[in-house]
């Protein structure tokens, strides 16, 4: 069953009362024409709107309260933040520790100056410079 009543729009009434106020407002006319075309507006714009509305003198005060209600009633949505990105690889700590060893033994060891340069340098060491790490490691016992 419908009701006899109109329903009261008071977001139409205010974007009216802001048309005349502003005819030339380009904000207050994209606006108008959204809530024709989608018969709703966002909270930012309702609170673009209100903020616009609130500089007409003449504007009731119950339509700006109204206006605001809404905007209370609307929910806010947050962007959650971005995650930090992935290191594009883990460092192998074992690779690391290997090479540490054969360097304290024999500081002046030129491939394993090279793998320690590739190491630091966030380079990945393929599994061939692993397995010669493992031969030079197993040549110092």
């Amino acid at each position: 069953m419908k009701s006899s009543k109109p329903k009261i729009d008071i977001v139409n009434d205010v974007l009216e009362e802001c048309i005349m106020a502003f005819p030339v407002s380009p904000f207050i006319i994209s606006l108008y024409k959204q809530y024709r075309e989608r018969g709703s507006l966002s909270k930012k714009q309702l609170q673009g709107l209100h903020s616009k509305a609130s500089k007409i003198k003449d504007i009731s005060i119950g339509k700006l309260g109204t206006l605001e209600a809404i905007i209370k009633k609307m929910p806010t949505r947050y962007k959650s933040e971005l995650p930090l990105p992935a290191p594009l690889f883990e460092k192998d700590k074992d690779a690391g520790m290997m090479i540490d060893e054969i360097l304290a033994r024999y500081p002046q060891h030129k491939r394993v100056l090279f793998f320690k340069a590739k190491y630091d340098n966030n380079e990945v060491l393929s599994s061939a410079d692993i397995g010669e790490l493992k031969k030079f490691k197993q040549v110092l016992k």
